[in-house]
C-alpha cells in the first residue's frame, strides 16, 4: 500500500519533475552557450550547443524518467490553513506545495547522473556551466534551506483595493521553525550588496507599524512572525493582513469565491495545486465602455462569467489537470457556441501518425452565424453589406445554403515531419449531405478551377487545382457517411476514408485512449491531441535537421486535452502524465532558439531605428553648424555632461547620452541593445562634407546583419559576421538598401 501511495504521489506531481528537468536544460544550455577560446569568447546559440552534443536529448529523456520515478513529492492536501486567513476582497488565488525537498532530491539525482553520464558531464564541464555550476548549486541549496522553515503550502493571492488599478499582491506561508528571520536577513544582506536599492526588506510586526512605502523601483517587503511569513509590495497591504492575523484571519473563506476554492481541496484525492480568479468581481469593477460596446459584451455571453478555477489533483490513481470557467447562469451568445459533450466521429478519419489533431462540437453553425451578425451590426450596421452583395452574385446564401447543412462538428489534423509542406485533413459533420453537395457543385461551377473526379469502392473523390504562384495547390475532398473530408491531396482523402472504414484511426488507437483523462470517455465537446516529441522534431528540422533525427530515440506519450460544455460552465480536463519528456525537449530545443531569434529580431529592429536617428541627427547638426558640416563622432551629437541644457558644436544634444557620451569619439564603438555603433566622417580641413553611420552586432547571437547609412539617408545592410572596423562611405553604398 505504501508503494502504491508513493506511486500515486509521483504521478500526481509528475509536472514538478518536468519543471525541474526543464529548468536544468535551460541552465545547462544557456549557461553553456559561450565557450572560452584563448583570451576571446566564441558565442554559440542554444541550438548550436545542443547540436554539438547529438546524444544529449535522449540522455535528458532518461534523466527525466529517473527524476519522475525516484523523487518523493509532497502528498495531496485536503484542506488549506492559509485560505481562511486571506482578505475578503481576494480576487486571485494560487496555491502550491512546498517543493524544497523535491528539488533537493532532483538535484542529487542530477549530480549522480553527471558522474555516470559522459555526454552530460562533457557539456557541464566544458560549457559556461562549468563556472556557473557552483552558483546554481548554491541557489538550489538556499531554496532548500528556505523550504525547511516553511509549511506544506505557499499561497499567492491578489485582493482588490478601492482606487487601485491592480490587485494587491500577497504571498503567505506558515512558519515551521524559528530562525527564518535571520536566514532572510542574511539573504537580504547578500542581495543588498548586488542591487541598490535592495530588492527585499525584512521587517517585524513592530517595524511594519511605522513603515511607509518609498518611491522608486518596487521592493518586496517581508513580514516575519512566529507563525506566518507574508510578502507584499505595499506596506499598507502587509499591515492590513497582519491585523487580520491578530484577529484570527480574514473573511475570505465565507465568500462565494472562497467556498468554491475550499471545495476544490475537498474533492476526491485532494489537490496538489490550485488556482482561481473571481472574474465576476473583476468585470463588475471595470470601467464602463460606450453603450454599443457594453451591449456587444453582454450579447457575447462573457459578461456573465463567474470563476476560472484550476486544479491539479488525483483522479482514479492518475494525475489530472482540471479547469472550469463558470457562468452566473445558462451560457448564451458566443459563450454558448461550444455544444454539450457527445460522440466525435470526425476523429475516426484521423491518422495514428498525426502530430496535431483537434475536434470540437459547436452548436448550430447557422445559429452561430446569426449571433455573429447580431454582434457585428451593433457597432456597424453595414458590417454584412459586402457579404450580402456576394451572395447575390453567387446566388448562394452562406447561412441557408451552406452553414444550415452542417452539424457543427469540425475536425482537423496535421501529419508529416516537413514543416513547409505538411499533410493535413479537415472533416466536417453534415446534417444534409445531398443538399450541401449540390451547393458545392453550384459554387464550383462558377469558379475558374480545374476539377477532376473518380470513383472507388462506391465513393466519389474530387480534386481541385487552386492557383497559387507558379505551381497550383491540390486539394481533394469526398462526401463519406455524413461527413465532408477535405485534405491536402486526393491520396490523403482516400487514406482518411480507409482509416474510418477499417477502424484503424487515431481515435481507436491505444495511445489515444490511454491518454484520455480518467473519469471521462471519448464523448466530449472538444478534444485537442498532440504528439509533443513529433512536434518538437518538426520545428527543430527548420533549425538543425541532424538534431531533429535524434528525437526518434525519445519515447513519449501524447498530450490529450478534453473540453466539456455544460449548461452554465465550460470544463477542461487533461491527464498530466500525457505531457511528458516531449514538453521538456520542446522547451529546450524549440522555445530557446525561437526566443533567441525573437531577441535577435528585436536587436536588429532597434539597430535600424538607431541608425536612422543618427542619420537625422547628422542632418540637423549640419544645418545648425554649417561651418562644421557633419559631426565627426557620436560624442558631438550627444549632450554636454556638464550641462545637459547647453548646446554647442561639441555637444549638440541631438541623441541620448547612451550613444552620445564623451567616450564615443571618432573611431570608438558605443553600445546599445546588443549592437555597437560608430560614425566616420569625410572632412576637408575643418568641415566634414560626408559621413557614414554603422551599427554591427556584438556577436552572431545578438544579430545576423550590420547596418549603415550616409548623407543620402538610405539605411543599408550586410548579412554575415559582425564588423571588426567601421566601413567607408563607398563600402556602405555598395550594400543593398533595407526594404521596409
Amino acid at each position: 500500500m505504501r508503494c502504491g501511495k508513493h506511486l500515486q504521489q509521483n504521478r500526481l506531481h509528475s509536472l514538478t519533475g518536468r519543471l525541474v528537468v526543464t529548468a536544468m536544460i535551460f541552465l545547462i544550455v544557456t549557461t553553456g552557450a559561450a565557450q572560452e577560446v584563448g583570451t576571446g569568447t566564441v558565442e554559440r546559440s542554444p541550438s548550436q550547443e545542443l547540436s554539438a552534443y547529438p546524444g544529449l536529448l535522449p540522455e535528458f529523456s532518461q534523466l527525466f524518467q529517473k527524476i519522475q520515478d525516484r523523487v518523493q513529492l509532497p502528498p495531496p492536501r485536503s484542506r488549506s490553513r492559509l485560505l481562511p486567513l486571506l482578505p475578503q476582497s481576494t480576487v486571485f488565488y494560487a496555491a502550491f506545495p512546498n517543493l524544497g525537498d523535491a528539488s533537493h532530491q532532483a538535484w542529487a539525482i542530477f549530480q549522480k547522473e553527471l558522474q555516470q553520464n559522459p555526454t552530460l558531464r562533457t557539456l557541464w564541464q566544458q560549457g559556461g556551466a562549468a563556472s556557473n555550476g557552483p552558483m546554481i548549486e548554491s541557489s538550489l541549496g538556499k531554496f532548500y534551506e528556505l523550504s525547511q522553515y516553511l509549511g506544506d503550502e505557499v499561497v499567492i493571492s491578489g485582493a482588490s483595493e478601492a482606487g487601485a488599478k491592480d490587485p494587491a499582491l500577497l504571498i503567505v506561508a506558515e512558519v515551521e521553525k524559528p530562525g527564518l528571520k535571520e536566514f532572510l536577513q542574511h539573504a537580504e544582506e547578500e542581495l543588498a550588496g548586488k542591487s541598490q536599492p535592495p530588492r527585499i526588506r525584512i521587517v517585524s510586526a513592530r517595524e511594519l507599524a511605522t513603515l511607509r512605502d518609498k518611491a522608486g523601483p518596487p521592493q518586496l517587503l517581508i513580514l516575519v512572525r512566529s507563525d506566518f511569513v507574508a510578502g507584499s509590495l505595499k506596506a499598507a497591504t502587509l499591515r492590513s493582513f497582519n491585523a487580520q492575523l491578530d484577529r484570527n484571519g480574514g473573511q475570505f473563506a465565507s465568500t462565494s469565491f472562497g467556498e468554491r476554492l475550499t471545495r476544490a481541496y475537498q474533492g476526491e484525492g485532494g489537490i496538489s495545486a490550485a488556482g482561481g480568479i473571481d472574474l465576476q468581481k473583476i468585470i463588475g469593477e471595470r470601467p464602463r465602455s460606450a453603450a454599443q460596446s457594453e451591449a456587444a459584451f453582454r450579447g457575447s455571453g462573457f459578461s456573465d462569467v463567474k470563476y476560472l478555477i484550476w486544479e491539479h489533483k488525483n483522479v482514479a490513481g492518475h494525475a489530472v489537470n482540471q479547469m472550469e470557467l463558470s457562468f452566473t447562469g445558462p451560457r448564451h451568445g458566443a459563450a454558448s457556441w461550444l455544444a454539450s459533450p457527445g460522440p466525435l466521429g470526425g476523429m475516426d478519419f484521423v491518422s495514428p501518425q498525426a502530430i496535431v489533431a483537434s475536434t470540437l462540437r459547436l452548436k448550430s453553425p447557422a445559429q452561430i452565424f446569426d449571433d455573429v451578425k447580431e454582434l457585428s451590426t451593433l457597432s456597424n450596421p453595414n458590417a454584412f453589406a459586402a457579404l450580402d452583395r456576394m451572395e447575390l452574385i453567387m446566388r448562394t446564401g452562406l447561412r441557408n445554403d451552406l452553414l444550415n447543412y452542417l452539424t457543427g462538428e469540425i475536425t482537423f489534423e496535421v501529419e508529416g515531419a516537413e514543416p513547409r509542406t505538411p499533410k493535413w485533413t479537415a472533416v466536417l459533420g453534415l446534417s444534409n449531405p445531398a443538399r450541401l453537395q449540390a451547393t458545392f457543385g453550384a459554387l464550383l461551377a462558377q469558379m475558374p478551377l480545374r476539377a477532376q473526379q473518380f470513383e472507388e469502392n462506391g465513393i466519389t473523390y474530387h480534386t481541385l487545382d487552386i492557383p497559387a504562384g507558379n505551381k497550383p495547390t491540390e486539394i481533394g475532398y469526398a462526401f463519406v457517411d455524413s461527413y465532408l473530408v477535405i485534405a491536402s491531396s486526393q491520396e490523403e482523402v482516400a487514406e482518411a476514408v480507409r482509416l474510418h472504414r477499417s477502424g484503424s484511426s487515431l481515435a481507436k488507437s491505444k495511445k489515444f485512449l490511454s491518454a484520455l483523462p480518467p473519469g471521462h470517455g471519448s464523448a466530449a465537446s472538444a478534444i485537442f491531441y498532440e504528439d509533443p516529441v513529433a512536434m518538437a522534431a518538426m520545428n527543430m528540422r527548420r533549425i538543425s535537421p541532424g538534431m531533429a533525427d535524434s528525437f526518434s530515440k525519445i519515447e513519449s506519450s501524447p498530450s490529450v486535452i478534453c473540453a466539456y460544455g455544460d449548461e452554465s460552465a465550460i470544463r477542461e480536463a487533461s491527464k498530466s502524465g500525457g505531457v511528458d519528456a516531449g514538453v521538456v525537449f520542446m522547451a529546450a530545443a524549440i522555445a530557446i532558439p525561437n526566443l533567441l531569434r525573437a531577441q535577435m529580431a528585436a536587436n536588429e529592429s532597434s539597430a535600424v531605428a538607431i541608425v536612422r536617428t543618427i542619420d537625422t541627427a547628422e542632418t540637423t547638426y549640419s544645418a545648425a553648424y554649417p561651418t562644421a558640416g557633419y559631426a565627426r563622432d557620436l560624442a558631438r551629437l550627444g549632450p554636454d555632461p556638464r550641462n545637459m541644457k547647453a548646446f554647442s558644436g561639441g555637444h549638440a544634444g541631438l541623441i541620448d547620452a547612451t550613444l552620445g557620451n564623451p567616450d564615443c569619439t571618432e573611431g570608438a564603438w558605443c553600445s546599445k541593445s546588443g549592437y555597437r555603433f560608430s560614425i566616420s566622417a569625410v572632412c576637408k580641413k575643418e568641415k566634414c562634407d560626408e559621413f557614414v553611420a554603422v551599427g554591427t552586432p556584438f556577436s552572431s547571437s545578438k544579430g545576423t546583419r550590420s547596418f549603415c547609412s550616409t548623407s543620402d539617408g538610405v539605411v543599408r545592410y550586410r548579412a554575415g559576421a559582425p564588423l571588426l572596423a567601421p566601413v567607408s562611405v563607398e563600402e556602405c553604398r555598395a550594400w543593398p538598401p533595407l526594404q521596409q
